[in-house]
């Protein structure tokens, strides 16, 4: 079985969230700034990375929120057929350092927006942004959300 190691950033400031346009082979939604982490990079500098790439802002990491896994089926995955894959998603609390927004380009997301908290709902988002945001006012002890694995 494959594993993918990949760490996202929850960014709220003043009542809004910063999320990712994500689009890959006719799929698409909404998502925390992350995504995979590069052989032998470190989670948090993978996500500072990856917060600049989607937006264009430098971050800090604040705090470890928790860390969701689950398992992919083969026919599920962006590419059917392929085999079962665990994915390890470490979700980190971010502050904005420095930059201007903007979108990325020749990426796997093509637009980076704040919404308001309220407007998240009506979104259509992938399951990691309520993963993020339930870590995020949870703020669980063992950073596990136990409950949410059955909605992947």
């Amino acid at each position: 079985m494959h594993r993918r190691l990949a760490s996202y950033g929850v960014i709220v400031r003043d009542g809004q969230i910063l999320l990712a346009h994500w689009h890959d082979r006719g799929r698409s939604g909404w998502t925390l700034p992350g995504g995979g982490t590069d052989p032998g990079e470190d989670p948090i500098d993978g996500v500072v990375r990856e917060i600049w790439e989607e937006t264009g802002y430098h971050a800090s990491i604040d705090h470890l929120l928790g860390i969701d896994s689950h398992i992919i089926a083969g026919r599920d995955r962006l590419e059917p057929g392929k085999t079962p894959m665990q994915s390890v998603r470490i979700v980190y609390e971010a502050s904005i350092v420095s930059g201007e927004l903007r979108n990325e380009r020749g990426g796997s997301t093509d637009e980076a927006r704040w919404f308001d908290l309220s407007e998240v709902v009506a979104l259509r988002t992938v399951s990691l942004v309520d993963v993020g945001l339930r870590l995020h006012a949870e703020r669980p002890a063992n950073g596990h959300l136990r409950s949410l694995r059955a909605a992947h």
